[in-house]
């Protein structure tokens, strides 16, 4: 009513105009601001985070009304790092300031929901049988089975109560464990730093009972298995504010302003210190904006263009000329000097492990697990045992350490190659000839054999022909040394794995952007002395292959001394 006689003497209002009648005076009521300065209250302010499955962590203000989250904004009292860092501050994204909405959703799940057909079916059976019976006379009736999981994908859901559905996971359990076993019962619990209390929970109970552990990583695949398969760590990677110190950074299926907003300033602030850019993806990304040069390969194809790189660096950094410090760092920090025993099969030898102290007859004098110590030859071409391999790290003190030193603390300086005597055809497995799904295939053998230099020694087994990890490992690539032999490219031309050529064929990145974008990242990790860095993202992480994929661009990093250095890695 009031809203209608307001509405009768509109032309009667007061309306005063002031400075020019840039402003005015009315005689309206303004009772109506008292809703918006009630939106903003709060009996009190508390430090909180959103850390449920971000390792962002940020720090917000929480602001409290009678016990309900009204508003939220991000902390400003992170500490400095040191004074030529940017600060980390702010750190926050507009997914933790909406967050409180996502709490109070009515979309949220707050109780148990079962598919509808499928409850039916468990209190029609539960009436009149025991749980587990209940469960089996269901799932072994192919028509009832099919009523429920033909409806997955289709909604459906009604509300259970707690009872009910615990239940019915105990009866589904036991069955599976009493049809198929134990081993068939696969489950996950949430990420142990996120809630150990939940985590321990469930791992217990799968452990219990006899079934498989799995992690949320395995669930949506987002852990990089190369990192545990190469160092033994779950991930490898530096503090985000270390992206500042880089001077060549490729993001490499990583979209870091959506997926690592708070940390995302540190990448496009790296760009005023002169830091270049490449993004690597195979759609235009968040993060493609601040490319210097976008590489764009068909989906899948990421093992194929880092091999090519890989291939390129080798060639120009190791082999037609020798960087000081990429070769320094391969024989301190790598296992390229390491030696692997060939063995025989058919006309060729293939790799087999790495030679280890227990091999030979006197053990190269390591009384202390020399199953767990690998062996290298010094510049005099004698077998020594160097530091740091994980025998080392167990029963002797004080030796565990990448020092250039062997097991009786002597300075060795380890040969990366055995070029300059024998040769042997090695064979090398190529899995391009049979790409399928869409994948571009290769009309090269699947078996690539290849000379590498080798050596004779005489083991506690008889004698053995060993090589060097760099000499597989540069003939794993293709890379014409002048040993002889075929499946070899002298340059990047050639229609053989892995080089430019062949890796523009299977990922479609022009030849020459891989070549250039190999000598810019390997040429500034040897002005800087490895301050090259890749932000490698979950993109790659979602293939089958893509420990490969991973692999290869860690390869990247090792052949340019960039794995442990402020700005690398």
């Amino acid at each position: 009513m009031s809203l209608f006689l307001d509405r009768l003497i509109f032309f009667r209002r007061r309306n005063e105009k002031f400075a020019g009648g840039h402003g005015v005076t009315t005689d309206e009521p303004r009772g109506w601001e008292d809703a918006y300065r009630k939106r903003w209250q709060h009996d009190k302010i508390v430090r909180s985070t959103h850390g449920v499955n971000c390792t962002g962590s940020c720090s917000w203000k929480i602001y409290v009304k009678g016990g309900i989250v009204t508003w939220e904004t991000q902390q400003t009292d992170y500490p400095r790092t040191r004074p030529d860092m940017p600060n980390h501050e702010p750190r926050g994204c507009s997914r933790g300031a909406s967050y409180s909405w996502y709490l109070y959703s009515g979309n949220r799940v707050k109780y148990p929901l079962v598919r509808s057909c499928l409850l039916r079916l468990w209190r029609e059976a539960r009436a009149i049988r025991t749980p587990v019976a209940a469960w089996a006379s269901i799932v072994e009736d192919a028509g009832k089975r099919a009523s429920y999981v033909g409806r997955r994908g289709l909604g459906g859901f009604v509300r259970a109560n707690w009872e009910e559905v615990e239940e019915i996971i105990a009866a589904a359990n036991a069955h599976t464990i009493k049809a198929h076993g134990p081993d068939r019962v696969v489950g996950f619990s949430p990420i142990p730093a996120m809630s150990m209390l939940s985590y321990a929970a469930g791992a217990r109970y799968l452990s219990l009972i006899g079934g498989v552990c799995l992690s949320f990583y395995d669930w949506y695949c987002d852990l990089p298995p190369a990192s545990p398969m190469t160092w033994g760590e779950q991930t490898d990677v530096p503090e985000s504010a270390d992206w500042y110190n880089a001077g060549y950074l490729i993001l490499w299926g990583s979209t870091v302003p959506q997926s690592r907003t708070p940390d995302a300033h540190f990448y496009s602030e790296a760009r005023y210190r002169g830091a270049k850019s490449v993004v690597v993806s195979p759609d235009y990304a968040e993060a493609t904006k601040f490319a210097d040069l976008w590489l764009h390969p068909k989906q899948g194809t990421d093992a194929a263009l880092a091999m090519a790189m890989g291939h390129v660096i080798l060639r120009e950094f190791h082999l037609d000329r020798q960087v000081p410090y990429f070769d320094d760092y391969a024989r301190r920090y790598s296992d390229m000097p390491m030696l692997v025993r060939l063995s025989r099969q058919g006309e060729h030898y293939v790799p087999e492990r790495l030679l280890r102290a227990e091999d030979f007859s006197d053990a190269l004098g390591e009384g202390n697990n020399p199953a767990w110590k690998t062996v290298a030859f010094d510049e005099a071409g004698t077998p020594v045992v160097p530091r740091g391999s994980v025998g080392f790290r167990w029963g002797e003190q004080r030796k565990w350490n990448l020092e250039p030193r062997d097991g009786e603390g002597r300075e060795v300086n380890l040969a990366l190659s055995l070029a300059g005597g024998d040769v042997a055809s090695v064979a090398f497995p190529y899995f391009g000839g049979a790409a399928s799904n869409g994948f571009a295939a290769t009309e090269h053998a699947a078996v690539q054999s290849r000379n590498v230099p080798v050596r004779r020694l005489p083991l506690a087994d008889g004698e053995t022909l060993v090589a060097t990890v760099f000499d597989l490992l540069c003939a794993n690539y293709g890379l014409d040394r002048g040993f002889g032999g075929g499946n070899v490219a002298r340059d990047y031309e050639a229609d053989q794995p892995f080089t430019p050529a062949w890796a523009e064929r299977v990922s479609g990145v022009p030849r020459h952007q891989i070549v250039h974008v190999a000598r810019e990242f390997a040429s500034n990790a040897e002005k800087t002395g490895g301050r090259s860095m890749v932000i490698l993202g979950a993109g790659l992480n979602h293939w089958y292959h893509m420990d490969m994929s991973y692999r290869g661009i860690i390869n990247l990093l090792v052949f340019c001394g960039c794995v442990g250095q402020s700005g690398g890695g």
